[in-house]
């Protein structure tokens, strides 16, 4: 049971459409719950488009503000949903990718999950690394200078700073968990 995590700030951070509900619901509900700040940044304040399975809409999520008017300064951790749509759009972001890039360089920890790591491909810093994500990822990972693996969730300490993967929805529990033993340790 992960500690409570009081003063603990997130940033989540999607494009405005395609992002995989459950991943960006699920791990925002989590950090709410263990009492974490959270914000969500989207290129655009306002409405985001979720679905389940990347075609199915779902509910209409709503970004807190655009991804150009936070900074990896103001938080504790950035967590990278997934949705292929959402993560395709995410890494043309320029503000992303320096967002990713200004975390790992702070020795911040990121979470991405299932095509969120195509963030972290874009912005090179899968090098050197061992990561999961949704299989379809694994040749970019590897031609990126990471190690890809099947496994629920990985934890890679490598070149100073946490990288917390997770392959899909269903791994959402462990990947959860992950976060907040990172963040608890960290305190």
């Amino acid at each position: 049971m992960t500690a409570n995590l009081d003063g603990v700030r997130a940033l989540i951070i999607t494009s405005q459409t395609g992002v995989e509900h459950d991943e960006l619901h699920d791990p925002r509900q989590w950090l709410l719950g263990k009492n974490a700040i959270v914000v969500h940044a989207a290129p655009e304040p306002g409405d985001v488009q979720t679905f389940r399975h990347d075609t199915e809409k779902d509910e209409v999520a709503t970004a807190d503000t655009a991804l150009a008017d936070v900074s990896a300064a103001d938080f504790d951790i950035l967590v990278v949903p997934g949705g292929t749509v959402n993560a395709d759009k995410l890494r043309t972001e320029p503000k992303a990718v320096e967002l990713a890039t200004a975390f790992a360089r702070a020795g911040k920890p990121i979470a991405a999950i299932c095509h969120g790591p195509w963030l972290l491909v874009e912005a090179g810093l899968v090098r050197g690394k061992t990561l999961t994500s949704y299989p379809s990822l694994r040749t970019d990972i590897g031609n990126a200078g990471g190690a890809w693996v099947d496994e629920a969730v990985v934890r890679s300490t490598d070149d100073g700073w946490t990288l917390i993967t997770s392959r899909n929805p269903g791994d959402l529990p462990d990947f959860e968990t992950a976060i907040g033993s990172q963040l608890a340790a960290a305190r």
